[in-house]
């Protein structure tokens, strides 16, 4: 017996490990036992230290990306070709550190100041960026499955940060009851995937998937319904998207804002490398359904943000509308010459609406630091009090809309490009929809708009907002991504020029 386990460990392969491409998540690791460690022992009028202490962590861990990204090497597999770095993995590796430094600059002074567990949050913060920095590398079912859940059970905890909140305990329940829910309906579609081709492994499902003669099996196409669901509940997916606005109200305006971006481009690139990679051939099965998803996505979201008169809510469905628009070039990209326009499409809008929705959701925090309230009347006349603040919230509102030159106008154009691209009736219908949802969804950003240029101010209080310095910091990063972008496209789109993944990865 001994022996016979001794020959089979002989035979095993030891799996290959490339050191610098994985330095990123090591680093992160390294920070999240560190921080646990300074938290024990430091006392409470230094935890200040920890939130300086985790975005140093982020930004360690963006230093390995970009020497990565400089070296320029060939693309590093490792694990079997099961955990993937290049330049698609990289870009978003880069993106979700950057996303998580921005939340530790938003989120300091509120932690501090609200008598929360600092220590806590930010391991938990840690824990979550490092599901979305190996999510953007995962190339099999199980990698891409534990990293959505890695970055998924935090979140449900940080939601409910304000325990003694009864709004934060009802956010933090109804995002894990649905959180939950959707992986197990992801977890059901991706065993049904593995039983139907043998593998979890993304290229060797594409293969099979593509091989299948007389088309898909019934429970092949099952499996592909059932894993689109699972990820239509992450990124909030119209009919899957009921838990967000009542998530992102009762959730701490950081977690919120951390939901909104992070979460949601993670489930993204999830479904990114599942679609490119594994389902590719399975065109027939996904393009209508995501269509579907698409149209109903962006035209739900802003027809309930019309409603709103709470700015965080009316945030929220804004989020679930622009949900749609990244949806859109997904539904038609093994159409015509859609393919590689899609991917660049779904890349650079996840990087540009990052910018300006943070960049909004820090205005609405320093707002409400003076005014107690999360109404859209509560910016009545903010141009006569805090001209600063208001003309930064009218360039994120202005991106958010799609008006040149700010930010979100070249990802919407790349959005379009790619369903036209597509040069079917289905990529004409939805470039439709979109052009009508773009025009609705300005009504409402030009509601608060008005608010702050026109409106008096309520109570004729007119003092001036304390921002900290680290909101200031989060706000300048923002505005300068957002109006730089704008006005010089060719960056983002040169970040956005990224290798087919179907060719890439032999999907």
């Amino acid at each position: 017996m001994i022996a016979t386990l001794l020959a089979q460990a002989a035979e095993w392969t030891r799996p290959d490990i490339d050191w610098h491409g994985i330095a990123p998540e090591l680093i992160l690791v390294v920070g999240i036992n560190l921080i646990l460690l300074v938290d024990l022992w430091i006392d409470e009028s230094k935890k200040w230290m920890i939130a300086s202490l985790t975005g140093f962590v982020m930004l360690g861990a963006l230093v390995p990306v970009v020497t990565l990204a400089v070296v320029g090497d060939d693309t590093r597999s490792m694990f079997f070709d099961r955990y993937v770095v290049d330049e698609y993995a990289l870009i978003l590796k880069a993106l979700f550190l950057v996303i998580g430094y921005l939340i530790v600059l938003m989120s300091q002074t509120e932690l501090e100041e609200g008598g929360y567990y600092i220590g806590e949050f930010y391991v938990l913060m840690l824990v979550s960026v490092l599901g979305m920095v190996a999510m953007a590398s995962s190339r099999d079912l199980v990698s891409i499955f534990v990293s959505l859940e890695l970055l998924s059970i935090p979140a449900y905890m940080m939601a409910a940060w304000r325990k003694r909140d009864v709004r934060s305990n009802e956010a933090g329940v109804k995002y894990y009851l649905l959180g939950v829910f959707a992986s197990g309906v992801l977890l059901y579609g991706m065993s049904y995937l593995y039983g139907t081709t043998g593998s979890t492994k993304l290229t060797e499902i594409g293969s099979a998937l593509a091989d299948a003669d007389g088309g898909l099996l019934a429970m092949q196409v099952i499996a592909v319904a059932f894993v689109i669901v699972g990820f239509g509940f992450k990124v909030s997916a119209v009919p899957f998207h009921t838990w967000a606005p009542d998530t992102y109200q009762g959730a701490p305006l950081p977690v919120t804002a951390f939901l909104s971006v992070a979460s949601k481009a993670a489930g993204f690139v999830g479904l990114l490398s599942l679609l490119f990679i594994a389902l590719y051939s399975a065109d027939g099965v996904y393009e209508p359904f995501i269509f579907v998803l698409a149209a109903l996505t962006m035209t739900v979201g802003n027809v309930l943000a019309l409603r709103q008169t709470n700015i965080v809510r009316m945030l929220a469905y804004s989020s679930v509308s622009q949900g749609g628009f990244i949806l859109m070039p997904l539904a038609v990209m093994a159409s015509g010459d859609a393919t590689e326009s899609a991917l660049k499409a779904v890349v650079i809008y996840l990087l540009i609406y990052a910018l300006s929705n943070l960049g909004a959701f820090a205005v609405v925090m320093a707002v409400s630091r003076k005014t107690k309230s999360g109404e859209i009347s509560s910016f009545g006349g903010l141009m006569s009090y805090a001209p600063g603040l208001g003309a930064l919230m009218t360039i994120f509102l202005a991106s958010l809309t799609g008006i040149p030159p700010l930010g979100i106008w070249i990802a919407k154009l790349a959005a379009f490009k790619a369903v036209v691209d597509a040069a079917t009736g289905m990529g004409y219908t939805l470039a439709i929809i979109a052009a009508v949802n773009t025009v609705i969804s300005a009504a409402y950003y030009m509601r608060v708009l008005r608010e702050i240029w026109m409106k008096p101010v309520p109570d004729g209080d007119t003092s001036k907002i304390s921002v900290p310095q680290p909101i200031w910091a989060a706000l300048g990063i923002c505005t300068i991504g957002t109006v730089v972008l704008g006005l010089f496209p060719g960056l983002v789109m040169r970040f956005a020029d990224l290798p087919d993944l179907t060719g890439a990865f032999g999907g």
